[in-house]
């Protein structure tokens, strides 16, 4: 069992792009079962590869109540997003302690590279959906709070380094 440890904000590497991941090899399929473990042990539903220092466009969502259901994916990006948001309290291990609520689409069409190295299109709806879009920011070097005004923006990481003494 391999857990990483999170960056933490203000680390540049989250607010970089990650790279485009080229094919599935025995060492992606590693990163995935170590971010897996590590987003399990958060415990939270999703996990994106530059959150632990790797800076390939991976991600890990899992939201299923049982747990072990995670859906792998490479490269994911959001082919079509539902007009109806849903508001949900979002939070990262990298930025401990605080969290704000986000509204994203309720539902999202997604396409990405399984752990078969296939493209596949799957729809992610709720949960799924917020999380899944969730990750496909931090691939891209955002993060959750980018999405709030930056009045509340910077309260929240005021609050989050002032937890952090």
């Amino acid at each position: 069992m391999t857990l990483r440890p999170f960056l933490q904000w203000p680390d540049k590497r989250l607010r970089t792009a990650a790279e485009r991941v080229e094919a599935i090899t025995d060492e992606v399929r590693q990163i995935w079962t170590d971010m897996i473990e590590s987003m399990d042990a958060m415990p939270g539903v999703g996990l994106g590869a530059p959150q632990i220092g790797v800076m390939l466009r991976l991600a890990v969502v899992d939201c299923s109540d049982e747990r072990g259901q995670a859906v792998r994916m490479a490269n994911p990006e959001v082919l079509h997003a539902s007009v109806q948001l849903r508001m949900h309290e979002e939070a990262s291990p990298n930025l401990p302690g605080v969290s704000a609520p986000i509204d994203r689409p309720r539902a999202v069409t997604v396409r990405f590279m399984d752990e078969t190295g296939e493209t596949v299109e799957r729809d992610f709806v709720g949960l799924w959906a917020t999380s899944v879009q969730h990750q496909i920011d931090h691939l891209n070097g955002k993060m959750y709070f980018d999405h709030l005004s930056k009045v509340k923006r910077d309260r929240l990481i005021k609050r989050a380094q002032k937890l952090a003494r």
